[in-house]
């Protein structure tokens, strides 16, 4: 399959996206009494004045914000929340330089990054939390205020709001729907295809999702990584080889390409093959297909399609090689979609749960073996959310890990170990609560008869390992320590 021009997907989708105006809101992330709302949304007004969220139905005819469900060409308004620690009039939402405004007419403190706002009117930005202390998180974003329509993904192929679909995809922000839709572009397409993104983005993924939307969806995929191929095998792993060559008792082997002939051949980190054996690949991916096993003399056609991928760029690879590979498609990180984090979270959670009945009946709500919805602190909700990812999921996966074994009630807790080892993706903004001296923290220990779970809040600190390294820094002695 020759191919003498590439199209490069991702930047096709973004000169459209760029003509579509964004807007500040703010994205349900953590949530204590209603978590299967997490990911829904509140939209300022487009005219700058402000609208009121509360619990329950509205009381007066002044605007009302609601919660709705973003997806493409659609914005559906779902039930108020029902939650007793919010009033019907607890907070006013407008747009404001940028960011989202916030006035707060309720009782509970509001948190800017876990931290008490400064003022009584604070303005988030993209990429700040703000918290009706215990009760919702919401993280600022900026994202169309109608999503651009999925023009390639059947409806019927759309997953329940916020849970995976059937390629493995989980995620309801704009960046996961406009992956879903290229995905099924692509695979509706029949030339060659690279898949840029960094580790754990979700390339398999995406190559699976491409496979499943072509025309070869009902024949085999095979998958390998180049990078495990032994070196001085590759021709044979990827060609295959008559028996007893090229050393002798090694059996006949049809190789990737013979085995994935008729349907779709994954190769996953394709740049960690040497450029000369990129080389050898250039005649399979011409049209006729052309190819030899070692050891054998007369040619083979191969009718295949080749998706591979690499995280290292396109420089890294041959440039005749990369002109082959005709379809260009960039993977979003966890960065770029950081409202997405608290739904894979559960995802991973859950799946962890299936294969560990210990998980799923501690650190769930409502485990039947299948489904339930984890309990996670709302400390270690803003970290993650607010964490800059490396190896995106398979990261997320880790620090998961971490927080099961480390947690020790029956909530995922942020451990002082794993929030000394994660990296905030931005520097905090400046708070009043910086800077504090030893008398402070004596006076709000002693206000609260030493209970520091009570001290960390009034002093207004992220959370009470904050607490924890200012006593020692100040070498204030708090009850059982030594």
């Amino acid at each position: 399959m020759s191919n003498t021009t590439t199209l490069d997907i991702t930047t096709s989708s973004t000169d459209a996206r760029d003509r579509v105006p964004e807007a500040a809101m703010l994205v349900l992330v953590w949530c204590s009494t209603e978590p299967r709302r997490v990911g829904e949304v509140l939209v300022p007004r487009e005219d700058g004045e402000p609208s009121v969220f509360g619990r329950g139905a509205a009381e007066s005819d002044e605007p009302r914000a609601v919660l709705l469900r973003q997806r493409p060409a659609d914005n559906t308004a779902t039930t108020p929340m029902d939650n007793p620690f919010l009033s019907r009039r607890h907070l006013a939402i407008r747009s404001e330089d940028g960011g989202v405004a916030v006035e707060n007419f309720g009782k509970r403190p509001l948190l800017v990054d876990g931290a008490e706002a400064d003022g009584d009117d604070p303005v988030v930005r993209p990429g700040e939390t703000i918290e009706i202390q215990g009760q919702a998180i919401f993280l600022c974003t900026s994202r169309p205020r109608v999503f651009p329509p999925a023009s390639h993904l059947p409806r019927d192929a759309w997953p329940d709001f916020g849970e995976v679909d059937e390629q493995g995809f989980v995620g309801e922000s704009v960046a996961a729907w406009r992956l879903r839709d290229q995905c099924a572009l692509v695979g509706s397409l029949s030339p060659h295809v690279l898949l840029l993104g960094e580790s754990g983005s979700g390339k398999e993924l995406a190559a699976q999702a491409i496979h499943a939307r072509s025309a070869r969806g009902g024949k085999k995929l095979v998958a390998r990584n180049a990078a495990t191929f032994p070196p001085g095998l590759v021709d044979a792993e990827l060609f295959g080889n008559v028996a007893n060559y090229p050393n002798p008792g090694m059996p006949e082997r049809a190789g990737v390409i013979g085995e994935a002939d008729g349907g779709t051949l994954f190769l996953d980190e394709i740049a960690e093959m040497p450029l000369d054996v990129q080389s050898h690949l250039l005649r399979v991916l011409d049209e006729a297909g052309e190819y030899a096993r070692l050891g054998e003399a007369r040619r083979r056609q191969a009718d295949l399609r080749v998706i591979a991928a690499t995280n290292r760029g396109i420089a890294s690879l041959k440039h005749d090689l990369a002109a082959r590979l005709g379809l260009r498609l960039a993977m979003p990180s966890l960065n770029d979609r950081r409202e997405d984090v608290p739904l894979l979270a559960r995802h991973l959670l859950r799946r962890r749960a299936r294969k560990d009945a210990a998980i799923g009946a501690r650190f769930f709500a409502g485990w039947d073996g299948a489904a339930g919805e984890p309990r996670l602190a709302p400390a270690l909700v803003r970290a993650l959310v607010g964490h800059r990812y490396t190896t995106n999921v398979r990261e997320l996966d880790a620090m998961l890990l971490r927080a099961v074994v480390e947690s020790r009630g029956s909530a995922l807790e942020l451990s002082e170990s794993l929030a000394g080892e994660m990296a905030p993706a931005r520097p905090r903004r400046p708070s009043a609560t910086q800077g504090l001296g030893a008398e402070e923290i004596r006076a709000a220990l002693a206000k609260h008869a030493g209970v520091r779970e009570k001290a960390w809040r009034e002093l207004g600190l992220p959370n009470r390992y904050v607490l924890k390294r200012l006593m020692k820094k100040h070498g204030i002695a708090g009850e059982g320590d030594d």
